[in-house]
């Protein structure tokens, strides 16, 4: 796995390279601001990019937006301090792959970046109740909970489904129950399929609605 690491606080990134390098993943450059990041990206093509969003100059949603307007190829995960619902929707909205906090657990992080290497989109667990508002102002359809019902969904599935909406991977998920990572996955699969939604995020929004669980992480496998 390629990183570029894009945040305006040197030891932030000092911090970042030491925990990633430390845990095999090769961090191919480190910079301040958004511009000389889009420049980084284009010049090593990296496998992902960790974006901050306050940054002084080109803020991270603005070099999230020329970042796609150029194609580049890498996921786009942001890491910021940020709890703004405008920032949240603004990375979204902009193509962003994730969106995580600094104030993480350190051993999340290499899971959450191979996670959203995979195709899968991560969002950091205190960020769920929010994205929920943001989900319900875009659409004027009835709320899920009408549609698709949790009582559809087996015991089994309905843990699964609490763990999933407490930002939980599948990894993490089958090690908490004791059963393995393809067991869940086909779970995951049969959950997705019975609320008629197509990812982790929009069944973890049906689960904090209808209040399964706590508010968490969404972190969006297949």
């Amino acid at each position: 796995m390629r990183v570029l690491l894009i945040d305006d606080h040197a030891l932030v990134r000092k911090g970042m390279e030491e925990l990633l390098r430390s845990r095999g993943v090769e961090v191919v450059a480190s910079v301040g601001t958004g511009e000389e990041g889009i420049k980084q990206a284009l010049a090593l093509a990296p496998d992902l990019i960790l974006l901050d969003i306050k940054m002084p100059g080109m803020n991270g949603i603005d070099a999230l937006e020329k970042l796609k307007a150029s194609n580049v190829k890498s996921s786009i995960l942001m890491l910021t301090m940020s709890r703004d619902d405008s920032d949240l929707r603004a990375a979204l909205r902009g193509g962003a792959n994730g969106y995580l906090l600094k104030d993480m657990n350190p051993e999340d992080l290499v899971p959450a970046l191979e996670a959203t290497l995979r195709g899968d989109n991560v969002v950091a667990k205190e960020m769920v109740g929010t994205l929920a508002r943001i989900v319900q102002g875009q659409t004027s359809e009835p709320p899920r909970r009408t549609a698709a019902p949790l009582s559809d969904l087996t015991p089994r599935e309905l843990e699964i489904l609490r763990h999933v909406a407490e930002g939980q991977s599948n990894k993490m998920i089958a090690r908490a129950l004791s059963i393995t990572d393809g067991t869940v996955k086909l779970h995951v699969k049969a959950i997705l399929r019975k609320l008629g939604v197509h990812s982790r995020v929009e069944a973890a929004v049906i689960a904090v609605e209808q209040g399964l669980g706590r508010k968490g992480s969404v972190n969006r496998e297949p």
